[in-house]
């Protein structure tokens, strides 16, 4: 019986190890990166080459940027949810669906 145990728990490691990262953490990688790039190089035009009207235009790309970042991000979480919450015809289709 303990030793049954002890064989479930190593699986719920080995389960939550081989997790996918969270949602967030991969889609805002890249989206901050590029959001900064475009302060810098707003603030370039602005200050420096004294084209405020260019300056301007390209500071309105970071928070453009980081909404699609967030509405893609909620997207897939809402479909991560929708995978567990689902009901499946059988215990095991669950475990499958749980697991992908």
């Amino acid at each position: 019986m303990q030793c049954m145990a002890t064989k479930q728990r190593l699986e719920e490691q080995e389960m939550r190890t081989d997790m996918k990262p969270d949602a967030g953490e991969q889609a805002l990688g890249p989206a901050a990166i590029a959001s900064a790039a475009s302060v810098g190089l707003a603030w370039y035009y602005f200050f420096l080459k004294g084209d405020r009207q260019r300056g301007l235009f390209v500071g309105l790309w970071p928070p453009t940027i980081l909404a699609f970042a967030s509405y893609f991000n909620q997207r897939r979480m809402r479909e991560q949810l929708d995978t567990l919450t689902q009901p499946a015809s059988s215990i095991r289709d669950a475990i499958d669906s749980i697991v992908k």
